[in-house]
């Protein structure tokens, strides 16, 4: 059995030691998460548990399919379960008669969270490239014309253009197969 296999049949049989390694191995992502997108070490605790569950129940029902590691998938569930936290003190907030102000800071935040999301899926990728792609991308990004950046690469402004445009299609590719993806062009 391999790894992510022995964790799947700890979480469903409750064997404490592979739950408790489970815990020490993830905790610090999902703390990260929350603790960065306001919330506190109870969230934390919170939204670990609650995850497990949700964990726990799917595995249990042998209806899910994993494609991905154990721990991405469970730290999907914690991001998503703190989204919606997010979103319910949205309305708590709208529900309290408090202004409009309050609404517009929520708004704000959870925009905010994805926004930062994208970014990371983003960096990923770009991280991924060729060097030779990477310094073609950062001086598009920079704002450079065609013409600036074939002066630097030492390539035709065609070549230039050609190779820009293969290099912004492998990155637009490698992101859209990220699950992480999927989930945030639903959120839009």
């Amino acid at each position: 059995m391999n790894k992510d296999q022995v964790i799947k049949a700890g979480i469903v049989e409750g064997d404490e030691r592979i739950l408790t390694c489970f815990y020490r191995e993830n905790i610090r992502y999902v703390q990260g998460y929350i603790l960065h997108n306001h919330g506190n070490f109870e969230d934390v605790e919170d939204v670990f548990q609650d995850a497990l569950v949700i964990l726990y129940q799917k595995l249990s029902s042998d209806l899910l399919e994993i494609r991905v590691p154990v721990k991405t998938y469970f730290y999907g569930i914690c991001r998503n379960l703190w989204r919606n936290r997010l979103k319910k003190k949205e309305k708590l907030i709208i529900d309290d008669g408090q202004n409009r102000f309050d609404e517009d800071i929520n708004n704000s935040l959870i925009s905010d969270i994805e926004n930062r999301e994208r970014e990371h899926l983003f960096i990923k990728y770009f991280q991924k490239l060729s060097l030779e792609n990477k310094k073609l991308l950062h001086l598009y990004f920079e704002g450079k014309s065609m013409k600036e950046i074939s002066v630097i690469t030492g390539y035709s402004e065609g070549y230039t253009r050609k190779k820009k445009f293969e290099a912004k299609r492998q990155l637009l590719k490698m992101i859209e197969k990220d699950p992480m993806y999927q989930e945030l062009s639903i959120m839009c």
